[in-house]
């Protein structure tokens, strides 16, 4: 098990999208059409994201047990992380491993772990970033040293608050589930105390509206508890600093001071725990792994290409469009599937039309960006596909239908025993002209069914056998 790059920033500052990578942890047959949660951890480089998100590894190895913090000389193993000034990873990191955790409400939920590994983004790979968020993660810890100030909150609550309010415009649901700040290396526990407590006094202090604030700020503040269910702030005690001196301890557990155990603990149970209810309450849709490798796919490829706030419309309408199709095509199969006998063609036409209105429905219900004109070429789009899908149903159903095999070698063997009738007929009273007319007809009938049987036998000379079927539907009709 290991962190895998998922998405990395090349030189023109592009996201670059590791599909195989991506594909390979979210695509396993055991865990894909399982709801699924999502652990991630943000910040500026060289503040201890995986520092912290190797603790959330050792917790969801040994979850349930009561020694899951290990022993004392184990080495802090995972992600990858060492002292110094310089970064060490860079880019999205998604941990390898699936770590499945039976609920009450779930049989099975898979949880996966995300880092934003010392990124310096511009304002427009920021946007994208909080997007990619607000549509997958159920749990975003921002990492922050020492003390939040109150300029870099501004500026991260109004790149938040901006996709919300663009996002609550079309739900009254709240666009993200959960977003925590913690406060690694604490250093004022005598204002306000480590753990949640200390930080809901300090965050209510933050978020204090005052007349003296500017309009933009108060509006931020007003709006950003509605777009989050969860939204708190975590003081972690200074561990770093007890290894600064010696660098050659950095690697190891040091676990004889028990505040910062405590704390740790609490973030770790109550960070899994409150994730778990997330799942319950907010993802009503039970999003599954394939639909989050889709909204991946899907975002990364149009953010390259228009505004951020069009690439997060665009995304969300294909995946309501994916979404919807699928329903279709899995009612359908359901009716007409492979395993199905023949159905009566007005039957599934019934089918169909009570299907297709199933699945607009489930596209005009879901939650999209961008407004109603702006989801109707998206519409359009899925009733071409479903009438597309139709056809291919009718064409297996048709397939199916013992009597339609059957159509071609009777219709030319009826022609063909017409035919030598007649031709007997017609020699009988000496119209010779005519009799050899229709024996000729009665020889190229016969030429005809031993090729169609050649070629239904051998599948060689389709071309053939298609021109054989559309002569025998002539015939008929």
């Amino acid at each position: 098990d290991q962190p895998v790059p998922i998405v990395v920033v090349d030189s023109e500052h592009r996201f670059c999208l590791d599909e195989k990578a991506i594909s390979s942890i979210l695509l396993q047959n055991d865990i894909m059409n399982l709801p699924v949660a999502v652990i991630s951890v943000a910040g500026a480089f060289r503040k201890g994201k995986s520092f912290l998100l190797n603790f959330f590894l050792r917790y969801l190895t040994n979850y349930g047990t009561d020694n899951w913090l290990g022993g004392s000389d184990e080495l802090l193993s995972g992600f990858s992380w060492r002292g110094g000034s310089d970064r060490d990873t860079t880019g999205i990191l998604m941990w390898s491993k699936v770590f499945k955790i039976s609920l009450k409400c779930y049989h099975l939920v898979p949880i996966l772990e995300l880092s934003l590994s010392g990124f310096i983004m511009s304002i427009r790979e920021i946007c994208c970033v909080n997007r990619l968020h607000g549509k997958l993660v159920n749990k975003t810890l921002l990492n922050i040293a020492q003390n939040i100030l109150k300029t870099v909150l501004n500026v991260i609550l109004l790149l938040f608050t901006e996709y919300g309010r663009l996002a609550m415009e079309e739900s009254s649901e709240k666009p993200f589930q959960s977003l925590q700040f913690l406060v690694r290396d604490w250093s004022y526990p005598y204002e306000y105390e480590f753990g949640y407590e200390g930080g809901r006094k300090l965050l209510d202090k933050r978020l204090e509206l005052t007349e003296q604030q500017h309009e933009e700020l108060q509006r931020v503040r007003t709006h950003i508890r509605s777009c989050f269910s969860v939204f708190l702030i975590f003081f972690l005690l200074q561990i770093f600093h007890l290894f600064k001196l010696f660098y050659f301890c950095v690697n190891m557990l040091c676990y004889k001071y028990i505040v910062f155990k405590t704390h740790l603990y609490d973030l770790l149970c109550l960070g899994v725990t409150s994730i778990i209810v997330d799942l319950s309450l907010i993802n009503i849709d039970k999003l599954k792994n394939y639909h989050t490798y889709a909204h991946l796919y899907i975002y990364y490829n149009l953010f390259h290409t228009m505004s951020t706030p069009q690439a997060t419309a665009e995304a969300n309408n294909l995946s309501a469009v994916s979404k919807a199709k699928d329903v279709y095509v899995n009612l359908m199969e359901e009716v007409c599937g492979g395993d199905k006998p023949f159905l009566n063609p007005a039957r599934l036409e019934d089918k169909h039309q009570e299907h297709r209105q199933t699945s607009l429905d489930g596209f005009d219900g879901s939650r999209k960006m961008g407004g109603v004109e702006f989801s109707m070429s998206y519409r359009d789009q899925l009733e071409v596909d479903i009438n597309e899908s139709y056809e291919n149903f009718c064409k297996n159903n048709d397939a199916k239908n013992v009597f339609r095999y059957a159509r071609t070698p009777a219709v030319f063997f009826a022609f063909g025993a017409v035919s030598y009738i007649l031709s007997g007929l017609f020699g009988f009273l000496y119209l010779t002209s005519f009799s050899t007319i229709f024996s000729l007809l009665c020889m190229a009938t016969l030429v005809a069914l031993v090729m169609w049987a050649y070629v239904r036998y051998t599948g060689e000379h389709q071309a053939i056998g298609q021109a054989l079927e559309v002569t025998a539907d002539f015939i008929w009709d």
